[in-house]
């Protein structure tokens, strides 16, 4: 077992990418709302044309689907973007309406569940994937 000093975080992913027609309309949804949540404008496009927003814990992508097909969003998947305060929660959803993406579920707000006591809020981007920002409370 490693001492506090020795502990090293572990981290379930390295990146996830999504798939979007409109490669511009994505990127400017989300340096606006992952920029809410302290997040540096992407860089790209790399050579298959994505975007990057990257952070110490891993990368996010957005890009034209590889296979040439058109993009489709995962039904029933959500991806979630964490929130170090509860004014990032509500930043987060208002950069991401004002840049194109639509508001899903309920309002930004406390939601109780088996993880305890969150902050969280939904959208939809500008091509259909599900996304949030959330904060742990306590």
């Amino acid at each position: 077992m490693l001492g506090l000093s020795e502990q090293r975080e572990e981290h379930m992913f390295t990146h996830v990418t999504v798939g979007a027609d409109d490669v511009e309309a994505s990127r400017q949804f989300y340096d606006a709302a992952l920029g809410a949540l302290g997040v540096e404008l992407g860089k790209g496009p790399d050579p298959k044309g994505r975007y990057w927003w990257r952070t110490p814990y891993g990368a996010f992508a957005v890009g034209k689907p590889i296979d040439g097909e058109p993009a489709c969003h995962a039904n029933g998947g959500t991806i979630g973007f964490a929130a170090q305060t509860p004014e990032m929660v509500q930043a987060f959803h208002d950069a991401g309406v004002a840049a194109g993406g639509r508001a899903i579920e309920d309002p930004p707000g406390e939601r109780r569940g088996a993880f305890g006591t969150l902050l969280a809020a939904y959208l939809r981007d500008p091509s259909g994937n599900k996304v949030c920002a959330v904060h742990r409370v306590g």
